[in-house]
């Protein structure tokens, strides 16, 4: 049977050239039961997050760390916004959409730092997204006991997986052990980010810190693929339903 043609996501400007992955098997194609489901290439995959880690986590870090070190908080905060509005009218200018996330990004952002100014404190700055964090880790918390997890419901925002596919049980026990892993991620980068905020230099706080939670959050994201790839495997040798 001829398999449709589809449309794949265009890499990001900048980034390297990268085969392209293989599309989602719509539900029910190839495999009578409706469950059927192929992941895309890790290293698309990676080739498409790595621009905007670098834009959303590194990039930040580095201007305000260096705007810090050069013109002072208000300075630093300054910059911080400034990054952040930059994105947006960067995008306008070349007239590509602008993610929903990035506005309220920038609105976070402006709050933020508004607030550092007026209490001439870095603390609360960085304060914010830490207490966002615990709330968003309480989030995928409660969604296990409730038989609602939070990573299923990501997971279907992020990538067109089919229904049938997600109401299979091994599938969603996947996603209830991924959102109590998350969870579990959530916390420690959280006691880790307080513990750093109140004991260490700011300097240290924003290296350190983003060393850590990356490399935290980069062991998540390795467990959470290496489990789906496990989940798809079984799911897919399953004999299709009559």
């Amino acid at each position: 049977m001829e398999r449709p043609a589809t449309t794949s996501a265009e890499p990001p400007e900048g980034a390297a050239p990268v085969s392209e992955p293989p599309p989602a098997t719509p539900a029910g194609a190839g495999h009578e039961g409706g469950h059927h489901f192929e992941l895309p290439r890790v290293r698309a995959l990676l080739m498409h997050a790595l621009p905007r880690f670098v834009e959303g986590v590194i990039a930040p870090v580095a201007v305000f760390y260096a705007a810090l070190v050069l013109l002072g908080l208000n300075g630093a905060l300054v910059a911080a916004v400034a990054w952040v509005y930059g994105g947006i009218i960067y995008r306008y200018a070349r007239r590509r959409p602008v993610p929903g996330m990035l506005l309220l990004a920038a609105v976070g952002v402006t709050v933020r730092a508004a607030l550092a100014a007026a209490t001439h404190s870095a603390v609360v700055y960085f304060l914010q997204p830490t207490l966002g964090t615990l709330i968003v880790g309480i989030s995928f918390l409660a969604s296990v006991p409730l038989g609602r997890p939070l990573a299923k419901k990501l997971a279907k925002d992020m990538a067109p997986i089919p229904e049938a596919f997600l109401r299979h049980e091994r599938v969603h026990q996947f996603f209830l052990r991924i959102s109590l892993l998350w969870s579990m991620v959530l916390f420690t980068n959280v006691v880790i980010s307080l513990w750093m905020l109140f004991n260490e230099s700011i300097g240290m706080y924003l290296w350190f810190r983003t060393g850590i939670v990356a490399g935290l959050g980069a062991v998540g994201v390795g467990v959470s693929v290496w489990g789906f790839k496990r989940c798809l495997r079984h799911v897919n040798a399953e004999p299709s339903k009559a």
